[in-house]
């Protein structure tokens, strides 16, 4: 060992970790195993502010029932909200993609956080004798209920930022199809001639399509909120105390804001997929229509000169009207 590193130990034996990274021994492993994507989970702040949230959770319902020390409690809690503060994600190295459900990500945040405490304890990174990432950020916790929480509180946020962003495209066709009301124009199916329509009519279809989508959304995400916290490996609670589950939600509750509720079953609620296979339904609806809309959209701006000449701007349609003798307005 050099002073640029660190020795940590695991069931495989001994390694070297820089002495600068907050990760460890694990996290190097996974980094080894799993060169998949390229891509690290630290791509995916939402993920990451869910993770600390889970483990800051964890942490108070641990102390709340004895079985951690306030000081340790205390220490954890505190650095999962300055990773909830936009610190340290550069140390989330795992890659995206990975065998073991998730294990090297929990194990990536586990060592993080770990680590972080250590050093605001006033020790420094891999004395685990004094906190350790599976012993006490761990704690009361598996990969099997900690990932897809952490993965359904961060799905909240991100499709909350989506449909803001739908709620301002919706506004803005609702805008074009007044603006747009008396633009006449040529209606079609594939693309062939068919009856007239105006414009304005085409953007109020896009709008209502952008307003359906968002209640499908949303009605989707309700589901994302039930979660397994408190399962453990398989959904049969073993290893975690009488009223862990219904203390972590309720931290967890409280930190990230969110109506967050505990499944009823747990061992079907860690089995079952079944709520992110319908978001991800919904999103592939969301884009299939969007992607319709834009392919219409790129089809009216064509021209003006050559091609369909659809008129999208209030000047093409002055011009085709001069081109047609129906007006002696020069165009600008």
């Amino acid at each position: 060992m050099t002073a640029l590193t660190r020795s940590e130990h695991d069931l495989l034996g001994d390694r070297d970790v820089p002495a600068d990274a907050y990760w460890g021994i694990h996290t190097l492993r996974a980094t080894e195993n799993f060169p998949i994507t390229g891509t690290s989970i630290s791509a995916y702040p939402h993920l990451i502010d869910a993770l600390a949230a889970v483990k800051e959770a964890a942490a108070l319902a641990n102390e709340e029932l004895g079985l951690l020390a306030p000081e340790k409690a205390a220490a954890i809690v505190a650095a999962c909200r300055e990773i909830r503060d936009g610190k340290l994600h550069g140390q989330f190295v795992v890659d995206v993609i990975q065998g073991g459900a998730g294990t090297s990500t929990n194990m990536n945040a586990n060592e993080v956080v770990a680590n972080r405490a250590l050093e605001l304890l006033g020790h420094t990174k891999g004395q685990y004798a004094h906190l350790h990432p599976n012993e006490d950020v761990n704690l009361g916790q598996s990969t099997n209920d900690v990932y897809p929480t952490a993965v359904k509180v961060a799905t909240v946020f991100a499709v909350r930022g989506l449909l803001k962003a739908m709620s301002v495209l919706q506004d803005a066709f609702a805008r074009k199809a007044v603006e747009f009301r008396d633009v006449l124009k040529m209606g079609r199916t594939q693309l062939q001639d068919a009856v007239p329509m105006t414009l304005g009519q085409e953007f109020s279809a896009y709008a209502v399509m952008i307003e359906e989508d968002r209640s499908r959304l949303a009605e989707a995400v309700e589901l994302i909120h039930e979660i397994n916290l408190g399962a453990t490996a398989i959904g049969t609670g073993l290893n975690a105390p009488a009223g862990y589950a219904e203390a972590a939600r309720r931290h967890l509750a409280a930190l990230t804001g969110l109506p967050l509720v505990t499944a009823a079953n747990l061992v079907e609620a860690t089995q079952d997929c079944g709520a992110f296979v319908q978001m991800s339904g919904v999103l592939k609806r969301i884009a299939v229509k969007l992607s319709k809309s834009c392919n219409d959209l790129r089809l009216l701006s064509s021209g003006p000169r050559a091609g369909l000449g659809e008129p999208p701007t209030a000047r093409a349609v002055r011009s085709r009207r001069v081109a047609c003798g129906r007006t002696a307005t020069t165009p600008t």
